[in-house]
């Protein structure tokens, strides 16, 4: 397995890991395609332990899976430029995680429900009075695409992380005098 070249930056701390990957919101699902690379923006849930996005049940993301399932998920959150007198030690703020593993679809509807509550209930809590039931799960067609939604999973086989703390004396700030022109 490959380990975070860049030691001083590695987070080993599974907490701030499963927080992080709880609280952000956008993910970039990497695949293989032939020999080229493709890789997709999603909304995700990260729960006991797996990482779950949905969509479309056809289409290239799908195609590509099905071809070669393995794939890397990376999130990613910028804090800020942290500053430094000099130049070349000017850096970022930010935390990174990456999941490695192989992307298939899941077939229980149990889980497929479960799964869709969990992003009903990360991206717009509280919004619906009640919970998914798997008959609505089940009968629901995509209006966009015209086919059924797909529920994928990706159960780890590596997870990396790194992060630059925000270090908040040195971060910049963009109403500066040096912004302003003084």
């Amino acid at each position: 397995m490959d380990r975070v070249r860049y030691k001083i930056r590695e987070c080993q701390d599974q907490v701030k890991i499963e927080s992080f990957l709880h609280r952000s919101r956008i993910g970039y699902l990497g695949l293989v395609d032939g020999n080229r690379p493709y890789v997709v923006p999603l909304n995700y849930v990260w729960t006991d332990g797996k990482l779950y996005f949905h969509g479309a049940g056809d289409g290239r993301r799908n195609q590509v899976m099905s071809e070669n399932p393995e794939v890397c998920f990376t999130v990613c959150e910028e804090y800020g430029t942290i500053t430094d007198p000099v130049p070349a030690k000017t850096d970022t703020a930010y935390m990174s995680v990456m999941i490695f593993g192989k992307a298939e679809p899941i077939t229980d509807l149990d889980e497929a429900t479960h799964v869709l509550q969990e992003m009903m209930n990360k991206y717009v809590p509280g919004y619906h009075n009640r919970p998914l039931s798997k008959q609505h799960v089940d009968k629901y067609r995509s209006a966009v695409f015209g086919g059924p939604v797909q529920v994928c999973r990706v159960i780890p086989h590596q997870v990396t992380a790194k992060e630059s703390p925000i270090e908040a004396e040195k971060m910049y700030k963009t109403n500066s005098n040096v912004e302003r022109g003084i």
